[in-house]
């Protein structure tokens, strides 16, 4: 029941960022984006703002019920999704949002779940923060184009699509080799290295789909990154875990 509740309000919070995130895009997306819910019409403007109340509600109070340290990095999540959608995203500083968030994910998670935070998160937290930083990246490749042509000032912009390409394959090198290195002097086991393998495959195929020349083929090279990396995570923390770590 813990982890459920524990998923419900995560996922509560994201979906209030999002909603969020949409809100501010809105003007930006119309005629370019026909998959947007709020420009095409699918999705009122008082809906949206409607799921970004109920789901900060909804998360914080749920995260609540497991105490003040679980609040605390249930704020501190929340507070860095906004920060990318109101001042962070589409500057070169967007990196930042993903850097602090993505490592924590698998804290809050486990905090909530356990209470404590064993030895091997010294490793999982600041892998976390590069694989964060190799996403905000992907996710600028995609839309490079556009945003070029609107001096939109993304990571990607301000690297260049060939220099943003490099610094993405970089950082998920470190993040493959660290992980993989990481699990056996750690004495990881069990079926979690299989799945840490998959992601790493899985995130690398997005990786060189990023080079694609069209927006969409970037996109599901985005898309793989991300699967890829939730993939690697949850891998690495059932390896160490079935260790005895």
């Amino acid at each position: 029941m813990v982890a459920l509740r524990l998923g419900l309000a995560m996922v509560a919070m994201q979906f209030s960022i999002g909603a969020l995130n949409d809100l501010v895009d809105a003007s930006r997306d119309a005629g370019r984006k026909p998959g947007k819910p709020i420009p095409v019409g699918a999705v009122a403007p008082g809906l949206a703002r409607a799921v970004v109340v109920a789901g900060v509600a909804v998360g914080l109070g749920l995260s609540a019920l497991s105490g003040p340290p679980l609040l605390l990095i249930a704020c501190a999540g929340y507070a860095t999704g906004l920060a990318y959608d109101l001042r962070l995203k589409g500057t070169p500083w967007a990196w930042i949002a993903f850097a602090i968030g993505i490592p924590l994910l698998p804290v809050y998670a486990w905090l909530g779940a356990v209470g404590t935070l064993p030895d091997a998160f010294l490793v999982l937290v600041p892998l976390g923060a590069v694989a964060g930083a190799a996403l905000a990246i992907g996710n600028a490749l995609v839309d490079v184009d556009r945003d070029r042509a609107a001096q939109t000032p993304t990571p990607a912009v301000a690297l260049g699509p060939t220099r943003a390409w490099r610094a993405l394959a970089s950082l998920h090198s470190v993040v493959s080799a660290v992980a993989l290195a990481s699990l056996l002097l750690l004495g990881g086991s069990g079926p979690g290295i299989l799945i840490a393998l998959a992601g790493v495959i899985v995130s690398w195929g997005g990786v060189f789909l990023d080079r694609g020349e069209s927006a969409a083929i970037r996109e599901r090279g985005w898309e793989l990154q991300a699967v890829g990396v939730a993939m690697l995570a949850a891998g690495w923390v059932l390896a160490i875990a079935d260790g005895g770590r």
